[in-house]
């Protein structure tokens, strides 16, 4: 069985967030080969303060709870699709704080993204890359890329409040880039977790 996490990137109490996450998980759970299973993974569950370990995290050493519960979500998976927004031409804080609280939970697994915003959130996710290799994410190819004002529905809806943000109604081609973005992180998944497995003295073979 291989184990999937959507993490849903942004904390906002008004956010587009978590409405993209749900319908990345019902899309890809419909696409997904039987031997996947696809959780969703919200920060907003986790309350994470401003990284307050006193070790850092690639020591393994972990003092609070709050990081505990944090690493034990993410050490459960096999891989992600991490959907994020983009902030002032950048990641989400509430992300990349989250993703600084672990180091060995993260390596050798698997990651693909589904970002919105204006510009769609692709400079969010170039820099998500850049991290991802340094904690030893292989990050696919593959993208989801939403926008704002192509893939939200602003009807009946008041546009002059700051707070709106509408319905969230993607255009069906994203499925197909979806369907991708699955396909490669479940393969690379697949395949990280042999080396894994063997790594850790697992392999029956």
């Amino acid at each position: 069985m291989i184990r999937l996490g959507i993490i849903v990137g942004s904390t906002r109490v008004h956010r587009l967030g978590r409405s993209v996450a749900d319908w990345t998980l019902e899309a890809t759970r419909r696409l997904a080969a039987q031997d996947v299973e696809i959780e969703l993974v919200d920060l907003a569950d986790f309350a994470l303060p401003v990284l307050d370990e006193p070790a850092p995290a690639m020591t393994g050493a972990v003092a609070h709870a709050h990081t505990k519960r944090w690493g034990a979500a993410i050490a459960a998976f096999d891989g992600f699709i991490v959907v994020t927004p983009e902030y002032n031409h950048g990641v989400p804080g509430s992300l990349k704080n989250a993703i600084d609280y672990l180091f060995h939970e993260w390596n050798d697994k698997a990651v693909g993204f589904v970002s919105y915003g204006a510009h769609g959130g692709v400079r969010a996710v170039e820099q998500l890359r850049q991290t991802a290799a340094e904690i030893k994410l292989a990050d696919v190819r593959a993208q989801v890329v939403l926008s704002i004002y192509t893939d939200v529905d602003y009807t009946g809806f008041d546009v002059s409040d700051p707070t709106t943000i509408g319905s969230f109604a993607p255009a069906e081609r994203h499925l197909d880039d979806l369907s991708e973005l699955l396909g490669e992180v479940t393969d690379w998944s697949r395949a990280l977790k042999g080396l894994r497995d063997r790594r850790n003295g697992d392999d029956d073979g």
